[in-house]
């Protein structure tokens, strides 16, 4: 019964995305397919961020305008 306890108690832990994104600048020239990057541009209203999706070869990056708290953020620069 411990056991099982300890692997439900550690997936839940390991499943839990990162509290804190971080926020680009500038939108990042490569990312690996379905890698996923926040940017801070005059593309979205105030109080969203866009939400880069890399793809596979040959398709176009996904790109969404989505709501992100400031708590939750840290404004970074891209590096290229």
């Amino acid at each position: 019964m411990r056991i099982l306890m300890s692997a439900v108690v550690l997936s839940c832990f390991f499943g839990l995305p990162c509290s804190a994104q971080t926020i680009l600048k500038s939108e990042p020239l490569m990312l690996a397919p379905y890698e996923v990057a926040f940017v801070k541009n005059a593309s979205c209203p105030s109080g969203q961020v866009l939400k880069v999706t890399g793809s596979i070869r040959g398709l176009h990056r996904r790109k969404a305008c989505v709501a992100m708290p400031g708590e939750q953020a840290s404004l970074a620069a891209a590096t290229p």
